[in-house]
């Protein structure tokens, strides 16, 4: 029986915990044992493009003209124009992320949520495995365990009458 929250991916053939996504960059499934790891990937990949950033920024040279100025920085023009442009889309998906994370959320049930059984009946807003900002983050930053989801479905979804 396949675990809540688990989803088989098609690319890598195999069932992934607390499913995500599948990272076409790194060319595996992020879950529940690796999207921590794919966070920080994401974090570091966004400071490494900072640095470049401010490296290409510094070698920017004046020119008497802007004939020669654009002669003398045009590669560095192209290179930050394209690092820019990656360090923007890194920065989106870490804050995606980041979001998702404070309301304990998967890529896979925000996109796909009219679709997966357990979140059919949810309202819009509703998500029965958050926990509150604070608590979202504590658990997934600092606590490394496995989680048994149906446990916490079942006791976020108790009828009280």
């Amino acid at each position: 029986q396949q675990p809540m929250r688990a989803k088989h991916c098609q690319t890598c053939k195999r069932c992934v915990r607390r499913f995500d996504h599948h990272c076409p960059w790194i060319e595996n499934c992020v879950g529940e044992r690796n999207h921590r790891w794919f966070f920080a990937y994401l974090l570091v990949q966004l400071l490494v493009l900072l640095w470049a950033l401010h490296i290409a920024l510094s070698g920017i040279s004046p020119g008497a003209t802007w004939e020669l100025w654009l002669r003398a920085n045009g590669f560095l023009l192209g290179a930050l124009t394209m690092v820019g442009v990656f360090s923007w889309v890194t920065l989106l998906l870490l804050g995606c992320h980041l979001y998702l994370v404070s309301i304990n959320c998967t890529t896979w049930e925000f996109m796909s949520r009219h679709r997966i059984s357990y979140l059919k009946n949810c309202e819009d807003e509703e998500n029965p495995f958050d926990r509150g900002v604070f608590c979202n983050l504590w658990d997934f930053f600092c606590i490394c365990r496995t989680v048994m989801w149906e446990q916490v479905y079942k006791k976020n979804t108790s009828n009280p009458v």
